[in-house]
């Protein structure tokens, strides 16, 4: 099984935190259109395996009409095999999802909305230069779980000045709305952002780490009291709710990301298509594919399997590592681990699975990379 992931790099208005590729202008949306309907055509051959999930990132999916979805769902249908019931996530903005839009939308293929809340305090909204305002957020959620039962919310926590009781109540409006899935990230400061810049300037207090692991603590303790599963560290489902898109990611699976910046893994190669609108759009009209690839060596593979495995409930199987990398990957994996074993950060469970424990889920990318293995 695979997935596809298309990107649509428009949005309405800069966040001062995101440093993903999009472009404010939407004069070129219909040739952008167009052009990821080409290389969708053009790559087809690149996938033997059935399409499980598709995916709608960005940028703001949400800025498409429910045609423009459509016309690409129906692209991917008629030139790869994709199964009955596929997962379709549709990213979207609280200002774009109206009533009608909404309604439109549930009798579309599309069957899951991931919804970018990040706040429901105006203060925090307008620091992050978000396009939407509270009140927009609670009227889509309410208006949305009338017609979706798949809905995930994306939260930011770790804002300096949100204090724990203003994080708490963030959380408490997800769950009234009966949302079965969080994703929950802290603010992080990209260098190039203009959150970057407020800071480097004093226009704007620095994150704290220390406020970061307290909101994550009460992320934690909140959703496990709500029976949601942390299966990943930045995500929390409630059973039969996990994002299977994102699912196939940590697993290793493979998939095509189709539109500028997007990326692409068939298990042993990496490829990632132009970060620029023009000539991405240039590139296509001439039936020309414009990414770059890189094969993977066994250690990049290797610190893959770790960075992800890590990150999520299922951990790294070390029967899976020997079998895959060898008896010395292995047994320079364990002897790297140790140390972590002994702060109770990492745990070695009965069927041979390397796991962070609750105290260590926090620093997972961190004790990832100190088991990486060179080239």
């Amino acid at each position: 099984m695979s997935s596809i992931y298309i990107h649509i790099p428009f949005c309405k208005q800069a966040c001062h935190y995101c440093d993903f590729h999009f472009s404010t202008s939407l004069q070129r949306k219909e040739e952008m259109i167009k052009a990821l309907a080409k290389e969708l055509v053009l790559r087809k051959k690149e996938l033997n395996e059935e399409v499980e999930t598709i995916y709608f990132g960005g940028g703001t999916p949400s800025l498409l009409s429910t045609v423009e979805l459509q016309y690409l769902i129906d692209t991917v249908y008629e030139n790869y095999t994709v199964i009955d019931n596929p997962e379709i996530t549709l990213e979207a903005n609280p200002d774009d999802l109206t009533n009608e839009k909404i309604k439109e939308l549930a009798v579309s293929p599309v069957n899951r909305l991931s919804i970018g809340i990040q706040s429901f305090f105006e203060e925090d909204l307008k620091i992050m230069n978000r396009s939407h305002n509270s009140e927009q957020a609670k009227k889509c959620l309410e208006e949305a779980t009338r017609h979706f039962d798949n809905i995930t919310v994306d939260l930011i926590y770790g804002i300096p000045n949100m204090s724990n009781e203003r994080w708490k109540e963030n959380l408490q409006t997800v769950f009234d709305f009966g949302i079965n899935h969080i994703s929950s990230y802290a603010l992080t400061v990209e260098p190039k952002t203009a959150l970057a810049s407020f800071i480097r300037n004093g226009k704007y207090p620095d994150v704290s780490e220390e406020l970061a692991l307290e909101h994550f603590n009460i992320l934690v303790a909140a959703t496990e009291k709500r029976g949601f599963i942390n299966y990943e560290v930045s995500n929390f489902g409630k059973p039969n709710f996990f994002s299977k898109h994102n699912t196939s990611y940590w697993l290793g699976k493979s998939y095509l990301g189709f539109g500028p910046s997007a990326h692409s893994f068939n298990g042993k190669q990496r490829s990632w298509n132009v970060s620029n609108n023009i000539k991405y759009c240039k590139a296509l009209r001439e039936n020309i594919i414009p990414n770059e690839t890189e094969t993977l060596s066994q250690s990049d593979v290797f610190n893959e399997t770790m960075m992800i495995g890590l990150r999520t409930i299922w951990g790294v199987d070390l029967e899976q590592v020997e079998n895959k990398f060898g008896v010395n990957f292995k047994e320079k994996l364990m002897e790297n681990a140790d140390k972590f074993i002994q702060k109770e950060l990492l745990e070695l469970t009965k069927d041979q699975k390397l796991k962070t424990t609750k105290k260590g889920r926090f620093l997972a990318d961190g004790i990832a990379s100190d088991l990486f293995l060179v080239n």
